[in-house]
C-alpha cells in the first residue's frame, strides 16, 4: 500500500493496522471498509480487525504491529512525503511505546523522506514524544484531526509536542470549529466527507478556518468538498471537485526553526 491518491502526500506506510472509534469523525472512516476488503482478499495483516454493524464494517479494537513493514521506507530511494499509518493510529493505546520508538528509528535513518503522522490521540503523542524521544527530527511532521468544535482541545495537546512541523486535518469537517488558536500550527488541511453516508460540509465552516490560517500564517490546503458541494447538493466527489474561492489550494508548510 505505497502509492496513494491522497492529495497531500506521495505514499502511505502502515506499520500498524487496526484501530477503534473515538469520536464522530471516525464514523465513516474509509480505513474500516478498506480493512474489510483487504481481509476478504486474504491479506493476513488485516484479518479480524473489524466487525459488521448493519451493512458497514467497523473497527473492533484489535490493533496489530507489523514489524516486517518497518523495512519498507529503506527501499524507497526517491524522496517522498509519507503518510504514516493511513490504516491506523500510531498513538493508539494498544501500540506499544517500544514499537513507536522503532518507527522513530526508521524515520531517523531515512532523512530523505518527510513523514506525516496524523493522530486522533495527540495527548498520548505529546506524552510519549516528551518522555521517550529526545531529538526533534526535521523530517517528521506531527498532526491531529479536528472534525468539529467538540474536539478542538486536541490542538492544545498537539501544540505541546516538540516538532519541526505541526499540522491539523480538519477532515471530515462535519461542523464549525470556531475561532481556533493556530499558534505554532504550520499547516491546515480542510476537507468534506465522501461516500454513501457522507455528512454535509458548509462553506462558512471552511471560511472560518481559512481566515484563521491567514491570521496565524498557517499554510492552507483544501483537499475536497467531498460528496457535498458548496451549493449543498449531493454529488460525486469528482463532480464537486477541489475548487474553493475560485482556485485550488495546495499550500504546504515550510520547515521552520525546530521548536
Amino acid at each position: 500500500m505505497a502509492e496513494t491518491q491522497i492529495e497531500w502526500t506521495d505514499a502511505t506506510w502502515n506499520p500498524v493496522a487496526g484501530c477503534s472509534i473515538v469520536t464522530a469523525g471516525c464514523t465513516n472512516c474509509y480505513a474500516m471498509q478498506m480493512a474489510r476488503r483487504l481481509e476478504a482478499m486474504g491479506v493476513p495483516k488485516y484479518e479480524g480487525l473489524t466487525r459488521k454493524s448493519g451493512k458497514r464494517a467497523i473497527w473492533n479494537g484489535v490493533v496489530r504491529e507489523d514489524r516486517a513493514a518497518l523495512d519498507i521506507p529503506y527501499g524507497w530511494r526517491k524522496p517522498r512525503k509519507i503518510f504514516v499509518n493511513s490504516m491506523s493510529d500510531l498513538f493508539h493505546d494498544a501500540v506499544s511505546e517500544d514499537f513507536i520508538l522503532d518507527v522513530w528509528r526508521v524515520m531517523r535513518e531515512t532523512p530523505h523522506h518527510n513523514y506525516q503522522i496524523l493522530s486522533k490521540r495527540p495527548k498520548r503523542m505529546a506524552e510519549v514524544v516528551a518522555r521517550a524521544i529526545p531529538d526533534v527530527l526535521p523530517n517528521v511532521w506531527l498532526g491531529t484531526s479536528v472534525e468539529n468544535a467538540d474536539v478542538v482541545e486536541r490542538i492544545d495537546h498537539l501544540r505541546a509536542v516538540p516538532a519541526a512541523i505541526r499540522f491539523i486535518s480538519f477532515e471530515p469537517l462535519i461542523g464549525p470549529v470556531g475561532a481556533v488558536d493556530l499558534t505554532d500550527i504550520h499547516w491546515a488541511i480542510v476537507g468534506g466527507e465522501s461516500g454513501t453516508n457522507a455528512r454535509p460540509i458548509r462553506e462558512d465552516w471552511i471560511d472560518e478556518i481559512y481566515t484563521r490560517c491567514e491570521t496565524f500564517s498557517t499554510a492552507f490546503f483544501f483537499k475536497q468538498w467531498g460528496t457535498w458541494g458548496k451549493d449543498n447538493k449531493k454529488r460525486s466527489k469528482k463532480a464537486n471537485g477541489r475548487e474553493y474561492r475560485g482556485q485550488i489550494w495546495n499550500d504546504m508548510p515550510m520547515a521552520p526553526e525546530i521548536i
